[in-house]
């Protein structure tokens, strides 16, 4: 097993993606310390993977806050005696449009998100630097962190925002050996299950069927389980010189982002005054960027209603 002796923290693993990474941590030989709100739900996925054979223990408790931080930090060294692995996947969604988003609303995914996952990897990156055997942190990103979408301002920056922690704690953790990357999931998940669009998809999911090649080829869209492998790999010594990277994965498909760069760039002497950019800025940056994801028809076979 890939990750024999080593010990994960997966934040959110109660359920769903996170339960998927922490199985699959476990599969693969890492003890793995869980997290949920709920107390029930939390005990469920431990059971799921000591059933299995593998090593699991819980923490019970909200990510965002610094004291949740050290209570996952603190059970890994107390309970199995080090740390190696850490992924941040716990998240809440509160969409709703612009105007009609609420400071809690904005606040509440902002601080399980953006600052829970800051904070965890804050507590888990001293005590790996104190560690001194490197270690590895997996941030989980989202498509909309990426592209933006429709009435997930909340959810968009903190996605986006998680990213560009990635990259400077890739920076910053690179001398103590620690790699630091991103994962962007697309699966079925309890978000996408109330899209008409994907309906096909999840319903021969829940019918433990496989899902139509259009889903797991063209969209790139599957199950939880599809993305856990790479959470493993990204785990794993295998991928010691993969860092600061923002991966894609969902079915069939695997991605790898681009880091933000320029697309167009033109020069004029004295600068560029509103006369001019009013005059050439279409000429001078050409065809403008896309926002949000679109999505190719649905065939007539998998539209549902």
């Amino acid at each position: 097993m890939t990750l024999t002796g080593k010990v994960a923290i997966v934040t959110g693993s109660g359920r769903g993606l996170g339960l998927a990474y922490a199985q699959e941590l476990a599969r693969q030989g890492a003890s793995v310390v869980i997290n949920d709100v709920d107390e029930s739900t939390a005990a469920t996925a431990v059971d799921s993977i000591v059933s299995a054979g593998g090593h699991a223990t819980a923490v019970v408790a909200p990510v965002g806050p610094t004291e949740t931080a050290k209570a996952l930090v603190d059970a890994a060294f107390d309970t199995y005696g080090r740390l190696d692995i850490v992924v941040t996947n716990a998240g809440v969604l509160r969409d709703t449009v612009l105007w009609k988003m609420s400071d809690d609303d904005f606040d509440t995914v902002i601080g399980v998100h953006l600052r829970g996952t800051f904070t965890v990897v804050r507590e888990a990156a001293t005590r790996l630097r104190e560690q001194g055997e490197g270690g590895r942190i997996i941030a989980i990103g989202s498509p909309t962190g990426q592209r933006g979408n429709f009435g997930q301002t909340n959810y968009a920056a903190a996605k986006a925002g998680i990213v560009g922690m990635v990259r400077t704690w890739a920076m910053e953790l690179k001398k103590a050996g620690i790699t630091v990357n991103a994962v962007i999931p697309v699966a079925a998940t309890a978000m996408t299950a109330t899209v008409p669009y994907f309906a096909a998809a999840v319903e021969a999911d829940e019918k433990g069927e496989p899902m139509p090649a259009f889903f797991r080829h063209d969209l790139g869209f599957g199950t939880s389980a599809d993305v856990a492998g790479l959470v493993a790999y990204l785990a794993s010594d295998a991928a010691a010189g993969v860092t600061g990277q923002a991966v894609g994965i969902g079915g069939d498909r695997l991605q790898l982002w681009s880091h933000p760069e320029p697309v167009a760039t033109a020069y004029r002497e004295g600068g560029w005054t509103y006369e001019a950019l009013t005059e050439s800025f279409a000429d001078a940056v050409g065809e403008l960027q896309t926002v949000g994801e679109s999505f190719p028809p649905l065939p007539e076979a998998l539209q549902r209603g």
